[in-house]
């Protein structure tokens, strides 16, 4: 197990949560069971929380699973480890995916290519460049789930071990 991080499913339809943990555990190979509790940010939806210890890239296959599911709002992170930087990924209904690369210090690293991307399509008149280096850190993403962070202060928080 050389890599950790956090799931955070922000909200989705009761009807969706064994569909939620089948797909996590698809990925981890040992079973889930999440704990929902009520999501406070909007009515009739749930949250859940768990922490999860695994191999590198995890992260990613998890938010490969969940992507694309209507009224679903999830983040999930995994934290550097040695010879691999971490990462981030989100997903709202409205906005779709976002996923960054994290540094060992906490801070979303910015690819050259994609800088120099948003940097040409700005001198061409394409974007302006203040709002597209806020989608590559993630602004919008944030914006939409901080109601659905904050109203998950205190809740529980779950274990999820991989299968080795």
């Amino acid at each position: 197990m050389s890599a950790r991080g956090v799931l955070y499913v922000h909200s989705a339809q009761p009807a969706l949560c064994p569909h939620i943990e089948w797909a996590v555990a698809g990925v981890l190979g040992v079973p889930v069971d999440l704990t929902w509790t009520p999501q406070p940010a909007a009515p009739n939806v749930v949250r859940a929380q768990a922490e999860w210890e695994g191999r590198a890239g995890i992260a990613a296959a998890i938010a490969s699973s969940l992507m694309g599911w209507q009224r679903l709002r999830f983040e999930i992170t995994e934290d550097a480890s040695p010879g691999v930087d971490g990462s981030r990924h989100a997903y709202t209904p409205t906005l779709g995916a976002f996923s960054a690369v994290i540094g060992a210090s906490g801070d979303i690293m910015i690819p050259e290519d994609r800088l120099r991307a948003v940097m040409l399509m700005a001198a061409q008149g394409r974007c302006v460049l203040e709002e597209e280096l806020d989608k590559l850190l993630g602004k919008p993403w944030d914006e939409e789930l901080e109601p659905f962070r904050y109203a998950g202060d205190g809740a529980p928080v779950r274990w999820l071990h991989a299968a080795v």
